[in-house]
């Protein structure tokens, strides 16, 4: 027996399928074959983007053609009727608690994840995201919003938080070389769940649909099952390398310009530097802005341009009829597709170049070139320049994608990667606090606008400036990090003691051990055609939709 196999589990067969000790690389490991696999569990919780395509169907699942509105309904009665339709407001707390119990799960459940292994973390993710599914089926099918909210919210939510740090720490360890790469390609999967998970819901709701049900139920059911295994191939798929494992060839930057550490901050004092809150203020900045304008970026075009999506440059959008409304929402809905688009883009783009300019760089690029962009919106809404305005959000959306990708990677170059998994789930607590404050800001500063009598082509002027002061002060955060003094860094004997599980006997050295070569071997290539075939469908479904945008 090699001196990895004995490392990997001790002595054959004392160590679970599903524990971290049983899933760590052996010689001839390719290390390529690890973000298809955190792909496949981001592919499937990312759906929880593109829960509103149930919304409708759902407020209408008693009348089927028409709602059963009932007067006396609020929020409270709304959970436990049975004679009423839900109506979309109702509906709509799934999705802001998907985000809550995303960021609270992340950090409650972060450093049981470092110690349990990815394997075990996507299992639970995978029982928690299909399984709150499942739970919502039966709401819908027993008409009862508080199972629905139960299920896909808050168990569905846990899943979340899990199923989306499970990767980030495997892959930085993976990729020392490419961190934000690496991040980038998995973290782009969540962009990219609802692409592909939103026209398959409206597929599969066409085909469940009968005169009795709206489809929703038997939809969940099907996707439940289908997420389920494809989540549990990604989580089998998961290896994790051995300690003081390194590329082929690569040595760690000595660069101190660059601010990557190589030693580590122990989790029970990451949050007790002034870094870890300056790095939670340009995440929450940062995602705020973005996530207003994901929220509103229909209604915002339709609002500003109007009669100009169609022909008629002088009709407003009070001024539009039934038939009018109805073709400049098809145009608004390819804005919003263009929009995912550049987001899951953003992602990858950012991340990947964030390895050239270093990750405190990159955000200074998303806070100036944002601050200029969101500046020049309303300049460019009152030109009446359609494809400026929509070339600005795009490049907006890309940065709101890479600041999400980028911010593992930072996290590691700053306390290290012995632990920046469970870090990143607390960070994570900034994104739970920006899916408030975001839409918040948006949605009613637009109120208060319409109802001071503020023209429907210009109550977003507001919000644009407020948000490039967002992001000002997101800038002046970024510029404050620094690396970390001494005394936050465990001792070499404390990092030792906390990778011996993973350490190679015998090694003597560090190196490659034999593993991660291999490049897009045959196995490799199977993995990311499982993964890369349905991203390619999603995408070719959005660039379709986007098209409408420009005929």
């Amino acid at each position: 027996m090699s001196a990895i196999d004995q490392t990997a589990e001790g002595p054959v067969g004392t160590a679970g399928i599903l524990d971290r000790e049983r899933i760590v690389a052996k010689a001839g490991f390719n290390r390529w074959l690890v973000p298809p696999a955190a792909l496949a569990i981001h592919l499937c919780i990312g759906m929880a983007y593109g829960f509103s395509v149930f919304w409708l169907p759902l407020s209408r699942s008693i009348g089927i053609e028409q709602s059963v509105a009932c007067a006396d309904l609020n929020l409270v009665t709304a959970l436990f009727t049975t004679s009423c339709d839900w109506r979309v407001s109702d509906l709509g707390w799934i999705y802001t608690l998907f985000f809550v119990l995303l960021g609270c799960s992340a950090a409650i459940w972060g450093g049981w994840l470092e110690r349990a292994g990815p394997r075990k973390a996507g299992l639970v993710s995978a029982l928690c995201w299909c399984g709150g599914m499942v739970i919502a089926a039966i709401g819908i099918m027993t008409h009862q919003l508080w199972l629905m909210w139960l299920g896909a919210g808050v168990i569905g939510g846990i899943g979340l938080g899990l199923g989306y740090i499970s990767p980030v720490s495997t892959l930085i360890k993976w990729f020392p070389d490419r961190r934000g790469m690496a991040t980038g390609m998995a973290i782009m999967g969540f962009g990219g769940g609802a692409m592909i998970g939103a026209p398959l819901a409206n597929l599969l709701m066409n085909y469940f649909k009968t005169p009795e049900s709206v489809g929703v139920w038997q939809t969940l059911l099907v996707m439940a099952a289908g997420y389920f295994v494809f989540m549990m191939c990604g989580a089998f798929g998961y290896r994790i390398p051995p300690a003081n494992w390194r590329p082929e060839g690569w040595t760690p930057p000595v660069n101190g310009k660059a601010m990557i550490t190589t030693r580590h901050v122990h989790l029970r004092d990451a949050h007790k530097t002034k870094q870890f809150w300056l790095i939670w203020a340009v995440l929450c900045l940062n995602v705020s802005a973005g996530i207003g304008v994901i929220g509103m970026a229909s209604p915002m075009l339709q609002e500003i341009f109007a009669g100009k999506l169609i022909g008629f440059p002088d009709v407003s959008f009070t001024q539009l009829d039934a038939s009018q409304k109805t073709a400049v929402a098809a145009i608004a809905a390819g804005f919003t597709g263009l929009l995912s688009l550049f987001n899951i883009g953003g992602r990858f783009f950012w991340a990947s170049l964030s390895d050239r300019l270093g990750r405190k760089a990159t955000y200074y690029t998303f806070f100036a070139l944002g601050i200029a962009l969101y500046a020049l919106a309303p300049t460019a809404a009152h030109m009446g320049s359609q494809a400026l305005f929509v070339a600005i959000f795009c490049v907006i959306l890309s940065m709101y994608g890479g600041g999400f990708a980028t911010i593992p990677a930072y996290l590691a170059d700053i306390f290290g990667t012995q632990f920046v998994g469970a870090i990143h789930g607390r960070l994570l607590t900034a994104w739970a606090t920006a899916g408030i404050v975001g839409p918040v800001v948006v949605n009613y500063i637009r109120e208060f606008q319409i109802s001071a009598g503020v023209p429907r082509d210009q109550v977003y002027d507001r919000t644009m400036y407020i948000l490039a002061g967002m992001l000002a002060l997101g800038l002046v955060a970024n510029l404050f990090v620094r690396p970390l003094a001494d005394k936050w860094f465990m001792s070499d004997a404390e990092v030792a003691a906390l990778q011996a599980k993973t350490k190679v006997v015998d090694a003597g050295t560090s190196g490659s051990f034999g593993i991660g070569h291999g490049g897009l071997d045959a196995k490799a290539a199977i993995a990311w055609a499982a993964v890369g075939i349905p991203i390619l469908w999603g995408v070719w479904v959005t660039i379709k939709q986007a098209i409408i945008l420009f005929q």
